[in-house]
């Protein structure tokens, strides 16, 4: 298969200081995250024991994103991304000493669960669209896609760390301990944005209004590439989505406890970190639009074979294929995003996208709790694995353009008033 050149030498945006630091604070950082997830759900279980309820708390995580990420994005585009970041990881350290505690006093409860996961919701809100528009001004351009895999596996190894951690301290020390370590593990993302180099130059705040956040919308609206990959992975994670079902799974279907759970959750990042971590090595696939719904395909059928697995080891191996399909389609996807968005335009197009990325699978664990509920969890997930590949094929006969599309050889950044210029597919 025909590749696109990149320079020589695997994991060539480590060269640069500022994303070396970024991306080492933020790997200890995930990691933690990843040890409260465990810890919040296994919770919310031990309360409840409903998948309606496990489900709700996709829900609950996503309203904010829907509520505030076009704001969000306008704030990353309009002020210091640094500056935000320090404020948004310091309102989630809180959140975490909030469940802390919250469970140590014995308060916690179904909706302090609820409330504070809205919070750390709104705060990634802002996180978000501001650290992945924070990215590009680390690196040079043509190591982009380098620091956007390296990004996908530093993500996938903090998944892979940290759900067997907390797994193990579940059966040891209880939820107090997770929380605090989770609490701890920002300091190393702040002291890593206290320490890069990058200042940005003042930005007007001016630009905060709803003319700003339209101009998002209409860039992704005519940009038919950037619109339809995240209509896919909208479709695609809502169907896949059922990581929230996982305590049902350990204790009810493969009947493995607390620390089956933790491996279940390290599953499918294990199988993501070797996809991402090859992907940091080797070029790009040139034809990265058929790529993109292979991979999809891919992911729906993994996830089907895992409703349906009644063995421990297959399931881990269903869940390590999803995460080797499902980082292939980030990388791509997020890289034809962000070649195809010029800076200015880079906070609000993320926070677009944030809704669909994270809509998509939050939402779809609220569907696959309710159905669930109604006809069992092994049904849930294995009937949405099939829709997920029906759905990849769907968009391959709509979109001759994402079929065809192999990789932007060159474009130049445009203004929001300026029509948007996107690399010609060659012909296949």
């Amino acid at each position: 298969m025909n590749r696109v050149q990149s320079p020589r030498g695997g994991l060539v945006a480590l060269r640069s200081r500022d994303f070396r630091y970024l991306i080492s604070g933020h790997f200890l950082s995930l990691t933690g995250t990843q040890m409260q997830h465990v810890a919040v759900v296994w919770q919310l279980y031990l309360f409840t024991h409903s998948p309606l309820s496990l489900g709700l708390l996709g829900l609950f995580r996503i309203a904010p994103v829907i509520l505030f990420a076009i704001g969000g994005g306008v704030i990353a585009d309009a002020f210091d991304r640094r500056r935000l970041m320090l404020i948004s990881q310091t309102v989630l350290a809180l959140v975490s000493l909030a469940f802390a505690i919250t469970t140590h006093l014995g308060w916690a409860n179904v909706y302090s669960i609820y409330g504070l996961s809205f919070l750390a919701g709104a705060a990634v809100a802002v996180d978000n669209p501001t650290r992945q528009a924070l990215v590009p001004l680390l690196v040079p351009r043509e190591h982009l896609g380098n620091a956007l895999s390296i990004g996908a596996l530093a993500w996938q190894l903090a998944s892979i760390v940290g759900p067997p951690i907390a797994g193990w301290m579940l059966a040891t020390v209880g939820m107090v301990p997770i929380y605090v370590a989770d609490a701890a593990s920002f300091l190393a993302v702040i002291a890593a944005l206290i320490l890069i180099r990058h200042r940005a130059p003042a930005r007007s705040a001016a630009q905060i209004s709803l003319r700003s956040a339209f101009e998002g919308l209409s860039f992704i609206r005519r940009s038919p590439l950037i619109l339809t990959t995240m209509l896919l992975d909208f479709v695609a994670t809502f169907f896949g989505g059922s990581m929230l079902l996982m305590p049902i799974f350990a204790d009810q279907v493969l009947h493995v406890g607390t620390r089956g759970l933790g491996l279940l959750y390290s599953a499918q990042p294990i199988g993501a970190s070797i996809a991402a971590g090859t992907l940091s090595l080797l070029p790009l696939p040139r034809r990265q639009g058929l790529a993109i719904l292979i991979a999809v395909a891919s992911y729906g059928a993994a996830i089907a074979l895992f409703g349906l697995s009644p063995y421990f080891w297959l399931s881990l191996l269903a869940l390590a294929w999803s995460g080797a399909s499902d980082a292939v389609s980030t990388v791509l996807r997020v890289t034809l995003r962000q070649m195809l968005t010029p800076d200015d335009l880079r906070g609000r197009m993320t926070s677009v996208n944030m809704m669909f990325f994270m809509g998509g699978p939050q939402l779809g664990e609220v569907e696959a709790g309710a159905v669930a509920k109604a006809f069992g969890a092994r049904f849930a997930v294995a009937s949405g694995g099939i829709l997920c590949v029906l759905a990849a094929g769907f968009a391959a006969l709509i979109s001759p353009q994402l079929r065809r599309y192999r990789g932007v050889e060159a474009n130049r950044a445009v203004s929001p008033g300026s029509k948007i210029e996107e690399a010609r597919p060659a012909s296949v």
